[in-house]
């Protein structure tokens, strides 16, 4: 499926719908609510002095985009990217805030619908695990796909450096 077929699935959006992206191997999903537009992988102007799963920003139409790398973020191998590697722009509202950001996947599969009812509760995994990111685990034919909470995935620091990057930055046109 070309990304053009999936932003049009997108555009017809519903509350259970979710995009599936691979992210070192794994399958995820996040609701397409959140979801701007998808784009390929290009160039990334690195900034200096943030945290390593922060890949740098784009220019997009005039705007600073900060991109989060997800596979460092979660402590994942990071593979190289290709032609299939794209960046899933989102607009997340995080600590009342309303923040665009991307975030770097190997690869967009599909849209799926999964209804609310069909969405697991995060097993507990102890209390020095966080799992509070993961908004459910939906049972997908003979497996599991977890599905992200993007609001949950940065904690208050990082949020800030993200929002500062969002915020005070602008570009040159």
């Amino acid at each position: 499926m070309s990304l053009e077929e999936i932003m049009d699935e997108i555009i017809v959006t519903e509350q259970d719908q979710h995009l599936m992206f691979d992210l070192s191997g794994e399958e995820l999903a996040v609701p397409v609510m959140n979801i701007r537009e998808i784009i390929r992988y290009g160039k990334l102007t690195k900034m200096p002095m943030v945290p390593d799963f922060i890949e740098g920003v784009i220019n997009l139409r005039g705007n600073v985009v900060p991109v989060i790398n997800l596979s460092a973020k979660f402590g994942l191998s990071i593979n190289k990217s290709d032609k299939r590697t794209c960046i899933i722009i989102m607009e997340v509202e995080i600590a009342d805030d309303s923040v665009v950001m991307g975030i770097v996947v190997d690869k967009v599969s599909q849209v799926i619908e999964i209804p609310d009812s069909d969405i697991e509760p995060t097993p507990t995994l102890g209390a020095k695990i966080q799992t509070n990111f993961i908004k459910g685990m939906a049972r997908i034919d003979d497996g599991f796909i977890i599905i992200l909470d993007i609001s949950q995935v940065l904690s208050a620091e990082e949020v800030a450096i993200v929002s500062g990057i969002h915020k005070e930055t602008t570009v040159k046109e």
